[in-house]
């Protein structure tokens, strides 16, 4: 037969040697009392007396009538236990190995997937205690329960407890030890079997007790008795509820509910003694007790009276033996008691007696219910999964106990738990049971599996602290969760400390709390954020935040940036329709290449408001070193952002490098660039033709409408070692992929020797020491920044013609404005410090050095915070040196550079080297920082587009912002040749075209019909962030040109550079639109009012306007049909071209029309083309497309009026009945009428009017012929056209000849 628990290898022990070994392990363990347990005995007895106590209850529980001791365990301690024990174990003295196999079985059953508590043999003994045996420190009677020796104490949890257990010392013979999932904090004791007294209990004597009966108590709740009339009394019943712990205003209690045992009648009785909270670990619900020495209480915040135990009260069971009913009447003595009158009564708050409540969507069930902890969900939210099924909610309940024992694998009872179904939409859980103060939650049995304890904090929690603050719902609250386990799965790596993070602490909110306040303080209404706890526990009509809830519509969202990058696209995609891209009546007299050209680059916009719910941007901002670009990033993506200031300064802020940001007003751009092969516009509804597609995204947003939820600490990088050092020799600049914000930037770092320290052998200590710590630092300005681009500064190897690989870089011009200075620390660095000391010292050449300054590889990070004009330091950490600053370049690359930009010398910034932004130039007192003089010579000029279009503007490169107008993708101008980059025919993340441009029309103010176009080749678009229409550009060094038509544009170069300084309106973004005109642009509003003869007198004053006009004639008119693919003549369905032939089948009508208009002050001749000749010509949508119909059969029809302003060249064509209907109609009197013509100028007219040019013009009338000398006519393009009344044109003449009369006078 098995010997129980007994290992096989002690049993040989004992048969070899079984009086040795049962001696020296009975030695052991008497050392072992007089060690831990007998400072901690209660007294009486010397310590061997209490060690053949610990013997004896030994021999009994092990070995039973043998006597045997238990030589195959040892004897642990409390601190031991805690400190040595790492994992979950058990130990049973008394199973057999058969017995631990077929409990561990029955665990493994209810989580196949989950270990079972190993075995150990170990003993414990110890005081079960309640807090009150602690010396040394202030006593803890929290109620919780304590294993304690001579070591120290740890918490326990018991299924079964009976007072008489308090203070006596004993034996466990089934525990479990659970320590937390923190490695450094001590776990707790599960008692998994009734603890064996090592001395025997004294049996209690209880003399009959005079009790009251709850109907009689429940009379004593209802009558005011006077002060001097109050006595204790006596009351005994059946426990029917027992609330759980709760501690507010740092004072523990619970209630309990005494029934009587044949009637329905309860009285509460409130427990709130220190010594007399252990009590809630002895009660049974159904089992019958006496409370003694209580009183009648009125509770100050509900007014419920209750009962109320006093420091003599004493907890017993329940024998009708020993109990005696005691009349009311001999209770209260000295005369009548009172009812309490109806005045009298207590007012409960207004928020809890209010009868007309809003009626919810649902009502919550009450039931009860058994199950297993399948799952552990979030246990500082109090959220547990049962039965794989279900979804446990305990942060109604205080769990003071720190959730103790709700381990999967425990078996819980619930009774009187609400019900909810689908609180929420996002949750994962259809059902969820929710524990209110009202609820009993039972543990019914522990845990067999072997996991950790997930403590739940009961202070500095700050789920409980926003649900009770806020007296939430349940589907508030799990929105809550989710959103706070979001912040911790998204952004605890970059924060670092989760306590921080998570928690409310007293130094001020965490990040989760400034982001959650302000959006609770919107949501929850202030007179709901009253939830009275003695209400909810005692009032009849039961009334908590569980009992009603409804579905809830969440107020915002805030997903990982892969989640928005990936539904941004998704929801981009789903409304991709290119027949929506572009105008119907435009579209459908495009070719095919323009078809698809105006179709290869479009966007999308989104909003916060565009996401149902709203959704909040967070993210840390980084400075990206392999794009140079700023990005937000979270744990899971990144997502590149522009950031603007409404002042209209550039963002330049270094300090917010690795913030956590919030934004909820932004614009999320989706840019597509599209491949396709559309032959014409009736194909723009299926997708066949569409070959390639492609995303680029990013953010935008002002730096006004950020929220800053959490900056790091100020750390420098280590400075540079031999491997970093600067040099343009290397190929890989970019093979580190640690940037600037990421969670490896912000580690602390080691501290190490300085680059060649090891082979220095005689290098003084203390100097290295200080080595690791200082670092030189120096004030420049920064006078011109070029662009980022793929630069080649190396020359070609020898043997080797086509040169070093291109590096992606950007240079910068820049000014010392004073010496090298060292630091100690770069704690110590101050704001301006140097400008004060060598205010008087401006003259020294040496700190008024020009520099060129190279950055490349990791330094692309600073390349969004540098901007001209801006003042910066810059910090080399760990550096003793005061010439590193005057570190020369490679010659090759410095005699080429520097020859370029004029400066003396150049400077390669370090991988290491730190750049901190201080000021503006702007804002300091100018002679404090540069004489005038050397200012004067390094300003950047910011010119005007007025001035740039003007004909006297001699400039090359040049300055300027304005608002982009209008965005279209079309070829390079003829006369441009693409520089190196632009010769590669395919860029990264783009399918345009590699030799067109990108055109902005840049307007000089807001509604200005002033604009200048700029071209922008495809190549530097990869860099470049922003472009949409309504945007607010400055645009540095571009280079100013005039066309062979004189008309003025300007391109960007290399040595180009853009910066937003204002982004678009919302009213002004238009999602989808390719060409990108803003809805407030001149293009798409309407021009101002103008007279021609303003227009000749300046010309390049206004590009677009509209004039109230007379339609004079129709000068020529041609319409046709094309092949859309070759252009040819489209004749009978069929191309008319031979040689090649061209097996389009498609054809599109154009039509163009040049009219003759006048509005009283001068002439001007229109280009009407497509939809405007209709206009023109009075059709209506039938008649036109009658007309298109039978030109299609003949392929063209051209019709000129004659005389000198006939189109030359233009032969019509044989007359027909179309021709004829068409020729009338251009000559009938029907045509001239008065018209609002909508123009631009003509900027490819061949001939530029001067102001004072004169000719001879012809006039008839009757038969009478006049000669007069005229001013020449302007060359107007048509924008639209619409019909004007006569009386509005006599009317606008009457108030013109007032108006020149007026100035006249």
């Amino acid at each position: 037969m098995e010997t129980p628990g007994r290992p096989g290898g002690s049993r040989d022990v004992c048969m070899e040697e079984p009086g040795g070994a049962e001696q020296r392990w009975s030695r052991a363990a008497r050392a072992f009392v007089r060690e831990t347990l007998c400072p901690a005995g209660p007294g009486g007895g010397g310590p061997e007396q209490l060690a053949d106590s610990v013997m004896r209850c030994l021999r009994s529980t092990w070995g039973g009538r043998s006597g045997e001791l238990p030589l195959g365990y040892s004897f642990i301690s409390i601190s031991d236990l805690q400190c040595q024990q790492r994992t979950p174990c058990c130990s049973h003295m008394t199973w057999s190995t058969s017995d631990f196999k077929k409990w561990a079985h029955q665990g493994e059953v209810i989580l196949p997937k989950q270990c079972v508590l190993p075995r150990t043999h170990l003993i414990l003994i110890g005081y079960l205690t309640d807090g009150r045996r602690q010396k040394g420190k202030e006593k803890l009677m929290d109620g919780n329960l304590y294993v304690q020796d001579s070591t120290g104490s740890i918490p326990c949890e018991l299924l079964h407890f009976e007072s008489e257990w308090l203070e006596l010392l004993f034996l466990f013979p089934s525990w479990a030890y659970i320590p937390q999932t923190n490695q450094g904090s001590a776990g707790y004791v599960e008692i998994l079997a009734d603890p064996v007294p090592v001395d025997p209990r004294p049996e209690r004597v209880v003399d009959t007790i005079p009790v009251l009966y709850p109907p009689t108590a429940a009379q004593l709740l209802s009558m005011r008795v006077p002060r001097q009339k109050r006595a204790k009394l006596n009351v005994a019943g059946e426990l029917a509820r027992l609330s759980t712990l709760l501690c507010i205003h740092h004072k523990t209690f619970f209630f309990l509910f005494l029934k009587c045992f044949t009637s329905a009648a309860c009285v509460p009785v409130l427990v709130q003694k220190p010594p007399q909270l252990a009590w809630h670990h002895m009660l049974q619900l159904g089992h019958g007790y006496v409370l003694t020495a209580l009183s009648v209480s009125s509770l100050k915040a509900s007014g419920h009276k209750v009962f109320v135990t006093s420091f003599s009260s004493c907890l017993l069971p329940y024998c009708a033996e020993q109990v005696k009913e005691q009349p009311l009447e001999i209770v209260w003595q000295g005369g009548p008691i009172q009812p309490v009158s109806p005045e009298a009564a207590v007012h409960l708050p207004r928020e809890l007696t209010d009868e007309k409540l809003p009626v919810p969507a649902k009502e919550s069930k009450i039931l009860s219910y058994m199950g297993i902890i399948t799952r552990v969900l979030n246990a500082q939210a109090g959220l547990y999964e049962l039965d794989n099924k279900i979804c446990l909610c305990l942060a109604y309940q205080q769990l003071l106990n720190s959730a103790r024992g709700l381990r999967p694998g425990a078996c819980v009872e619930l009774r009187d738990v609400h019900l909810l179904q689908k609180p929420l939409a996002s949750f994962p859980f259809a059902v969820v049971l929710g524990a209110c103060l009202h609820s009993i939650v039972l543990l019914k049995g522990f845990s067999r599996l072997s996991t950790f304890h997930q403590p739940v904090a009961s202070s500095r929690n700050l789920y409980m602290q926003l649900l009770f603050q806020y007296n939430l719902g349940l589907p508030l609250y799990l929105w809550l969760v989710s959103l706070l386990e979001m912040l911790e799965q998204r952004f605890c790596c970059f924060v670092g400390r989760r306590r921080l993070f998570i928690r409310s602490v007293p130094q001020g909110p965490g990040v989760a709390e400034k982001f959650l306040v302000p959006i609770l303080n919107a949501v929850v209404p202030s007179k709901a954020r009253v939830r009275d706890v003695h209400h909810e526990i005692l009032a009849e009509m039961h009334h908590c935040p569980l009992q009603q809830y409804q579905p809830l519509e969440p107020p915002c969202q805030a997903p990982p940036l892969s989640l928005l990058r990936s539904v941004a696209e998704q929801r981009s995609k789903e409304a991709f329709n290119p027949s929506q891209l572009l105008s119907p009546l435009e579209a459908q007299h495009m070719g095919t290449q323009e078809l698809n050209r105006r179709l290869a680059w479009s966007y999308d916009t989104f909003s916060a408001k565009s996401f149902q719910p709203r959704m909040v941007l967070l993210g840390v901002l980084r400075a990206s070193c392999s794009s140079g670009s700023l990005q937000l990033r979270d744990k899971s993506a990144s997502i590149p952002c522009v950031i603007s200031r409404r002042d209209g300064s550039p963002f330049a802020d270094t300090a917010l490098i690795g913030s956590l940001l919030q934004v909820e007003t932004y614009q999320l751009v989706v840019e597509r660039f599209l491949q396709s092969d559309f032959p014409s516009w009736e194909q723009l509804w299926t997708l066949e033709h569409v070959r390639g597609r492609e995303t680029r995204l990013y953010v935008q947003f002002c730096f006004e409408d950020v929220q800053i939820l959490h900056t790091p600490e100020v750390q420098v990088q280590e400075g540079p070692t031999s491997s970093d050092s600067p040099s343009l020799g290397k190929k890989d600049v970019r093979s580190s992929k640690v940037e600037l914000g990421s969670p490896e930037a912000k580690l602390p770092k080691l501290e190490g020797t300085s680059p060649g320290a090891g082979s220095e052998e005689g290098c003084d200590r203390g100097q290295s020491s200080a080595r690791e710590t200082s670092c030189m630092s120096r004030l420049f300005l920064v006078t011109q920044k070029e662009g980022l681009m793929s630069r080649n500064y190396l020359p070609a190897a020898e043997g080797d013609g086509e040169g070093q690989e291109l590096q992606l870089s950007f240079q910068a011009t820049i000014l010392w404005v004073d010496k090298p200075q060292l630091w100690g620390h770069p704690r110590e660095i101050g704001n301006l410090p140097e400008l004060e000391q060598t205010n008087h010292q401006r003259e020294d050449s040496e700190a008024q050095q020009r520099v060129l300054l190279l950055f490349m590889g990791r330094s692309l990070r600073w390349f969004p915070f540098l901007h001209p004009d801006g003042l910066y330091r810059l910090i080399v950490p760990q550096c003793l040196d005061f010439g590193v600053f005057e570190q020369p370049c490679l010659s090759p690359l410095q005699g080429r550079l520097l020859n370029q930009s004029g400066c003396p010398s150049c400077l390669l910034v370090s991988a290491t080297w730190h750049l901190q932004h201080e000021t503006w130039i702007s804002c300091l007192a100018q002679p404090q920082v540069i004489p005038g003089s050397e200012r004067a010579g390094m300003r950047q000029t910011v010119f005007s587009i007025p001035e740039l279009l003007s004909s006297s503007f001699t400039g090359s490169l040049v300055s300027f912002s304005g608002e982009i107008v209008e965005r279209t993708l079309c070829a390079s101008p003829g006369n441009e040749k693409l520089s190196a980059p632009c010769s590669k025919r395919r860029q990264k993340g783009t399918l345009l075209p590699w030799d067109h441009s990108v055109k902005l029309s840049v307007s000089a103010a807001p509604g200005s019909s002033v604009v200048l176009d700029v071209y922008i080749a495809v190549a530097y678009l990869q860099h470049l962030w922003g472009l949409l229409p309504g945007a607010k550009i400055l645009f540095q060094n571009l280079q100013r040109k005039i066309s062979r038509f004189h008309n003025v544009y300007c391109t960007y170069i290399a040595s180009s550079c853009i910066s937003i300084l204002a982004l678009p309106p919302p009213c002004l973004l238009l999602s989808s639109n390719p060409a990108g005109i803003a809805s407030k642009s001149p293009a798409a509003t309407s021009p101002s009012l103008v007279f021609l003869s303003k227009l000749l007198l300046q010309p390049h004053s206004l590009s677009q306007g509209q004039i109230l006009c007379h339609l004079s004639c129709v000068l020529a008119l041609s319409l046709q049909w094309i092949c859309s693919v070759c252009s040819s003549i489209f004749r009978e369905g069929r191309c008319s071209r031979h040689s090649p032939p061209c097996p389009s089948q498609t054809g599109v009508s154009q039509a163009s029309a040049k009219i003759l208009v006048e509005d009283g002050t001068g002439e001007a001749l229109v280009l009407c083309k497509n939809q405007q000749v209709a206009a023109v010509l009075g059709l209506s949508p039938v008649e036109w497309k009658a007309v298109q119909s039978n030109v299609q059969r003949r392929g063209s029809i051209f019709i000129q009026h004659g005389g000198a302003n006939a189109r030359p060249g233009c032969v019509e064509e044989p007359e027909d009945l179309v021709t004829c209907y068409l020729k009338s109609l251009c000559r009938s009197h029907a045509i001239c009428r008065p018209i609002l013509l909508a123009f631009s100028l003509d900027k490819k007219s061949s001939k530029i009017s001067q102001p004072d040019s004169q000719q001879l013009r012809r006039f008839l009338c009757g038969e009478m012929e006049f000669v007069s000398r005229v001013g020449a006519r302007l060359s107007l393009t048509c924008l639209n056209i619409q019909e004007a009344d006569p009386k509005v044109l006599c009317g606008l003449s009457s108030k013109r000849i007032k108006t020149l009369i007026g100035h006249s006078a």
